[in-house]
């Protein structure tokens, strides 16, 4: 690919006709942890394989040990994979220069297309550059949004992580909150730190920043308790990922804190918490969905010359809110591994 983009819009295109594009979302195989490459099978999906030339595309992402957050992903992309005929290499690491030299690994291995998180987008500039250079289709995901076509991406998917801070900071108005936390954990990463700067912009109350060892949930528990016996005026903790706001709940019982959760991403037990109250509401950016149409973009350019957003804008996934109210419907997809 040696398309680059200079023009960038923060208004998107809705992403349904991408999706109508990308028909069949069956869910594949589980995933293990982060930071070990792995070839997903996809044996699970339904008829309709293509019958294309047998492709390989890389997923590299900044999944950390043990984030389940990215298992979802990963269904996403096998699934489409799996329908694609395309042999999926998924390699991960939080460390951006690790990160880096996984995209470097898929270059080396001549994969016809290339899916990347940008979570520290300037680590990985040299080496998006060299994909380029190589004739090799680069498309974005999750992260990196004021970034991807700065970088010379052909596609990005995922959230405005400004926009759904500023959604969230509304919600937290919305329900008479006074005084928030928001929890980041993992210092850097620019998406985590727009989220909590949306929610600053628009919540009319106190925002502080706690930052953690997202890598460490024993330190992560107690970071958060020892905050909330601090300050005894936080009545609303901010979670940027739904096993952190799970910990969330053991640190509000052990402070013998009255504050109240919410987050940003799902998984199933995040929805069991939801129903029970647990925690009061999540925003939800659809990550299979990002892994989905990373990976289909990359086939949909091979074979017939399409760039998801007309290469000019991005492909919104999110936000969406979860909340008591709608917890039932996206439970039952939640229990299958695939919100």
């Amino acid at each position: 690919m040696d398309r680059t983009f200079h023009s960038r819009s923060r208004r998107v295109a809705p992403f349904f006709a991408m999706a109508a594009a990308s028909a069949l979302l069956i869910a594949g195989c589980s995933s293990g942890s982060g930071g070990k490459k792995s070839e997903e099978g996809g044996a699970d999906a339904s008829a309709g394989k293509a019958n294309t030339p047998r492709m390989k595309v890389a997923l590299v992402t900044h999944q950390a040990p043990g984030d389940t957050f990215w298992d979802i992903v990963r269904k996403g992309a096998q699934a489409a994979a799996a329908k694609d005929n395309i042999e999926l290499i998924y390699s991960a690491d939080p460390n951006a220069g690790t990160q880096a030299n996984l995209v470097q690994n898929a270059i080396d291995q001549k994969v016809d297309g290339i899916a990347i998180t940008l979570a520290k987008p300037d680590a990985m500039k040299d080496v998006v550059a060299k994909a380029t250079k190589a004739g090799i289709p680069v498309v974005g995901l999750n992260s990196g949004l004021s970034d991807w076509q700065n970088l010379g991406l052909m596609s990005f998917f995922g959230q405005d992580e400004s926009v759904a801070g500023e959604a969230f900071g509304k919600r937290l108005n919305d329900v008479g909150a006074k005084k928030a936390v928001c929890v980041v954990q993992e210092q850097g990463n620019v998406g985590l730190e727009q989220r909590c700067a949306g929610v600053k912009k628009t919540f009319e109350g106190d925002t502080e920043i706690l930052n953690v060892t997202g890598t460490d949930m024993p330190s992560v528990k107690s970071t958060i308790t020892a905050k909330l016996k601090q300050d005894t005026a936080i009545d609303y903790v901010v979670a940027l990922g739904a096993p952190y706001a799970l910990t969330a709940v053991q640190s509000v019982a052990d402070a013998g804190s009255k504050a109240k959760i919410a987050t940003f991403d799902l998984n199933k037990e995040l929805t069991d918490a939801i129903k029970s109250g647990d925690i009061q509401f999540a925003v939800d950016q659809q990550p299979y969905l990002q892994g989905y149409l990373a990976v289909d973009s990359l086939w949909l350019y091979k074979n017939n010359g399409n760039y998801s957003g007309g290469g000019e804008q991005a492909v919104l996934t999110g936000p969406a809110f979860v909340d008591q109210k709608n917890v039932d419907t996206i439970a039952k997809f939640a229990a299958k591994g695939t919100r």
